[in-house]
């Protein structure tokens, strides 16, 4: 047999298209060729999978060998394919006769020695394989990432020698469906650590029950970096769906899928020095940044106005439409990006303007350059806006009592989740504007203070939706079918200089 077919799959952002590594061997001078738009890495797999065939004891055929990685049109990068064309080689050569290799799909990176290396993007590649009906091959440390779909049969090899044995044989061993992993827990910091900021707390439980985006301000040492740490234990964990969207963003990133397989909601919290590329995407080969990190999670931005301005900008258009896309000259790259933001800031340079000292020694021109670095558009995506005062020590020292626990803030964000999904099938900060017709009308008196504000402070249009929606979550957390008065003027105390009507 002089052509054997062998089936992988790509890595195009979180998706994994189907590719057929077609391999022919004719007459001619020795040579290698491979086609099909391959980068630099994947034509280099020639001389991995040529040592590593002679290594494992196999020959390699000195006749004209072709290599073409279907469809040609879509690029193929890395080592995931070295193991495919190294079972087409040897069964386009006769040295490998097997009934098994169409019922899979193969993916793996060669040693020179043969052994099997791990790659990354396995999980998207095991959920598409699933899909298709087939089994999957994997590298031996990859297999339990491939397990976590619990959907597709997982073949798991460290060498290659072992792997042509198994294949060559008459029964294939048992393969697993379902990692056997130990339970998994993180370690979530629980709200209880915070002493006093009642008005904080409160506004971290709003944010949870309606996903809202929320901005703490206030000096240094507050807890505002403190608070923003104990949003995840008051998230609902994720369903199981939503766990392996986030679980195949990380296995593309190379990093550990358990904990978001186990349902724990990331929590990502890049440093101000970070690029616009770090923190959206991309590069030469576009990998997720940390907005799709955080994707399902919590992303928190600590000292927000020393982030480079154009480097918030670029989150604008994600926040609102939940993905980003990655555009290239070849080609685009997209990324799924429904992350809730946590801001914290100080309120001038040295930060302790209007805390009730005399420290601050800040201009008025500095303080309103300092704060001028967060564009208006950029906070108008925020829906509640805070300020932390600092604790006094007899709050720190000698505080009065505990404060709640997580679990217990945590019953009360379900209940409203549930109220919100019973009523709209969504949560309240992705009602569109014809929902907020529908599921935010106000009373009279409300109607009237709301157009006052609008009025009084220019207050933009997507700025007073937001207002609606936190609304909406107020009476939820409530359990009131309709927003009231008390849920609007609570809602207007969460937007800054709103609250001064």
């Amino acid at each position: 047999m002089s052509l054997a077919i062998i089936h992988t799959r790509a890595q195009l952002g979180v998706e994994a298209p189907a590719v057929s590594v077609e391999v022919h061997l004719s007459g001619g001078l020795p040579s290698l060729s491979i086609v099909g738009l391959p980068e630099t890495a994947v034509k280099e797999s020639r001389e991995r999978v040529r040592s590593a065939l002679i290594t494992a004891g196999f020959d390699f055929p000195q006749r004209r060998i072709t290599i073409n990685l279907a469809p040609a049109d879509l690029p193929k990068e890395g080592g995931r394919y070295d193991l495919a064309i190294a079972l087409g080689i040897l069964l386009a050569s006769g040295q490998l006769k097997s009934d098994w290799l169409d019922q899979f799909e193969v993916i793996g990176e060669l040693a020179l020695s043969g052994t099997v290396r791990p790659v990354t993007g396995v999980l998207p590649a095991a959920v598409a394989c699933a899909s298709a009906g087939r089994k999957l091959i994997v590298p031996a440390r990859n297999a339990e990432e491939a397990l976590m779909t619990g959907e597709v049969q997982v073949l798991a090899t460290e060498h290659l020698l072992a792997l042509t044995q198994l294949l060559g044989s008459k029964e294939l061993p048992e393969m697993p469906t379902q990692a056997q992993l130990p339970p998994l827990s993180a370690d979530v910091p629980d709200l209880c650590d915070v002493r006093g900021q009642l008005q904080a707390r409160r506004a971290l439980e709003v944010a949870a029950a309606g996903a809202h985006n929320l901005l703490f301000s206030g000096p240094p040492g507050s807890g505002k970096s403190m608070l923003a740490s104990r949003l995840p234990g008051l998230l609902p964990p994720m369903a199981r769906n939503e766990a392996l969207g986030v679980a195949a963003i990380h296995s593309v990133a190379g990093l550990p899928v358990e904990l978001a397989c186990a349902g724990v909601r990331p929590f990502r919290a890049p440093h101000h020095t970070a690029s616009a590329v770090a923190l959206v995407g991309g590069g030469g080969r576009p990998r997720p940044g940390e907005i799709s990190l955080a994707h399902q999670g919590v992303l928190f931005l600590d000292e927000l106005p020393e982030f480079p301005r154009r480097v918030l900008e670029v989150m604008r258009e994600p926040m609102e439409s939940g993905e980003i896309l990655i555009s290239r000259a070849a080609r685009s790259t997209h990324y799924p990006a429904r992350f809730q933001l946590v801001a914290a800031m100080n309120p001038c340079p040295c930060g302790y303007f209007g805390d009730g000292t005399e420290r601050c020694h800040c201009s008025p021109d500095q303080i309103k350059r300092y704060q001028q670095r967060i564009s208006g558009p950029l906070l108008d995506r925020i829906d509640l806006h805070l300020h932390v005062p600092a604790l006094s020590p007899a709050e720190l020292l000698h505080p009065a009592e505990p404060g709640e626990g997580s679990a217990r803030v945590r019953e009360r964000v379900l209940a409203a989740r549930e109220r919100q999904l019973t009523r709209q099938g969504k949560v309240n900060r992705d009602l569109s504007a014809q929902e907020l017709d529908q599921f935010c009308a106000l009373p009279d008196d409300a109607l009237r203070l709301l157009e006052q504000v609008m009025v009084r402070h220019h207050v933009s249009a997507r700025a007073c939706h937001r207002l609606l929606r936190v609304a909406r979550t107020l009476a939820d957390l409530a359990g009131d079918a309709d927003i009231g008065s008390a849920h609007l003027l609570e809602a207007l105390a969460y937007r800054g200089k709103l609250a001064e009507t």
